[in-house]
């Protein structure tokens, strides 16, 4: 059972910040893009940010100026900061470890935190 640490999340106030971190096994995040994904109620999980093991990062549109992904990779761990929170950021977000290999591809997910911006 491969097991994604989460951390961070809560409830804050539009224009807020905060901050998310998820730690992986060794082994998987070496190889792994790491990514942070959130899910709306009744909606599918989607893709908030992922960062490649070359540094390469992709931003859904919407946290594009806001959001910044990073990997750690000292403590095996990826990094969400969050600014200018808005209402609609409001989601439980996932920690996601992507492993693309010639046998095919294999996600690992943390247990999901809960964002919550109301004023």
């Amino acid at each position: 059972q491969v097991e994604l640490v989460e951390s961070g999340g809560g409830s804050v106030q539009p224009g807020e910040s905060l901050r998310l971190s998820c730690t992986a096994p060794a082994n998987i995040f070496r190889d792994a893009i790491m990514g942070w994904y959130r899910q709306y109620p009744g909606k599918e999980r989607e893709l908030v940010a992922d960062i490649r093991t070359t540094g390469t990062k992709t931003y859904d549109d919407s946290v594009l100026t806001r959001f910044t992904i990073s990997r750690d990779s000292a403590k095996n761990m990826v990094i969400l900061q969050m600014r200018d929170l808005e209402p609609r950021d409001t989601a439980v977000y996932f920690c996601n470890a992507r492993l693309v290999q010639l046998s095919g591809i294999t996600n690992y997910w943390g247990q999901g935190t809960q964002v919550t911006v109301s004023s």
